[in-house]
């Protein structure tokens, strides 16, 4: 990886959030978790905690069920690995709503910062686009960032995939709520539904 032109994860997440207004946002297992609480808790906020390589397919179930709402994913590279798959119903699926974002550092950071495969061989827009996501782009900028944040509210033209290379730095912490029937509930509630 070069490591020159690479962006700053929680600018990215800010930035992609700003104007969130009604998306649901599914944060995968670790930093990415910890960018979105970051760029403020949210009761449409959805932290996978332990559930490494399920974010897509969370996020594909929310969007399916409430095709009136952007809904939108953001993970990191390693947990993209583990969900490869899931990019493949996506594409069979099409939701026009549904947005994932990869945080790629190319590196496994909840494990000790192992190279990932994204620094040699795999190119997950690449695998994006063969499973039958279309829209599957790189985003370099900040202004490729800050576009695309706009498309996250069109409902009918995705599902859209991007990869965005970051500083691999190891930043602070920022825990959202850890309680699973806390998290399940809350997001629920804030889309109508009865507590479980």
């Amino acid at each position: 990886m070069s490591k020159t032109n690479l962006l700053e994860r929680r600018s990215v997440v800010s930035s992609l959030l700003k104007n969130r207004k009604d998306a649901v946002v599914v944060g995968g297992l670790g930093a990415s978790t910890y960018d979105i609480t970051a760029a403020g808790d949210h009761d449409r906020n959805f932290y996978l905690w332990g559930a490494m390589g399920g974010a897509v397919m969370i996020g594909l179930g929310i969007a399916l069920a409430q095709p009136e709402l952007p809904v939108v994913v953001i993970t990191g590279d390693g947990e993209m690995l583990m969900g490869m798959g899931s990019l493949a119903t996506v594409g069979l699926q099409k939701p026009g709503n549904l947005s994932i974002i990869v945080l790629d550092n190319e590196v496994y950071g909840e494990t000790g910062g192992q190279a990932s495969h994204t620094g040699a061989s795999t190119d997950l827009v690449g695998i994006a686009r063969c499973c039958g996501i279309a829209d599957a782009r790189n985003l370099a900028t900040m202004a490729e960032i800050e576009a695309f944040a706009s498309l996250m509210h069109d409902l009918s033209g995705g599902p859209r995939f991007a990869s965005v290379k970051i500083d691999p730095a190891n930043l602070e912490r920022v825990l959202s709520n850890r309680d699973g029937a806390f998290i399940v509930n809350r997001i629920r509630g804030a889309l109508g539904y009865q507590p479980i």
